[in-house]
């Protein structure tokens, strides 16, 4: 919280600053970043939306089960997969990869899991290719892929 106060009181003496060197191009940056913020906002509603009606439909008992119940290369690959469909946020994706290692979902298919699910988005994409362009949306996107399998590999080294 301490951490997040510091930030907002520089955030607005930097902006305050700013106005004092020219007001002009300060409120012009201001109305194009609200603008921004609220392109982005529409955008992210419509993810958050679709991802609630996903987990209310697929139960965690089914995608515990498409996952698998101990470790094969089917399971890995299909958390690799199903993980990547959307760019979820952490305080979405921990709770639900939490069931499903309750579920008997072996550690090393979540770490691939959780991680293609907070780094790869493909219905993210449209929005990424937008606002990074359309290399970087595919590099970042296949980068974070093979980081995931990556990771995965290395936790199921480590365990």
């Amino acid at each position: 919280m301490q951490k997040d106060l510091t930030l907002i009181i520089i955030t607005f003496a930097a902006v305050a600053l700013s106005a004092v060197v020219d007001r002009k191009r300060t409120a012009k940056g201001i109305v194009n970043s609200l603008q921004m913020l609220f392109n982005l906002l529409s955008q992210f509603l419509l993810l958050v939306i679709f991802v609630s009606v996903f987990l209310t439909l697929v139960p965690p008992d089914d995608l515990a089960n498409l996952l698998g119940q101990s470790l094969t290369s089917v399971g890995f690959i299909a958390a690799a997969f199903s993980g990547s469909v959307a760019l979820i946020p952490g305080p979405i994706a921990y709770p639900l990869v939490g069931m499903l290692y309750q579920r008997g979902v072996p550690v090393t298919v979540l770490a691939v899991f959780i991680t293609t699910l907070t780094m790869v988005g493909i219905f993210t994409f449209p929005i990424e290719k937008e606002y990074l362009g359309l290399r970087i949306a595919i590099l970042r996107n296949v980068l974070s892929f093979f980081g995931a399998l990556l990771i995965g590999l290395v936790v199921g080294g480590l365990l």
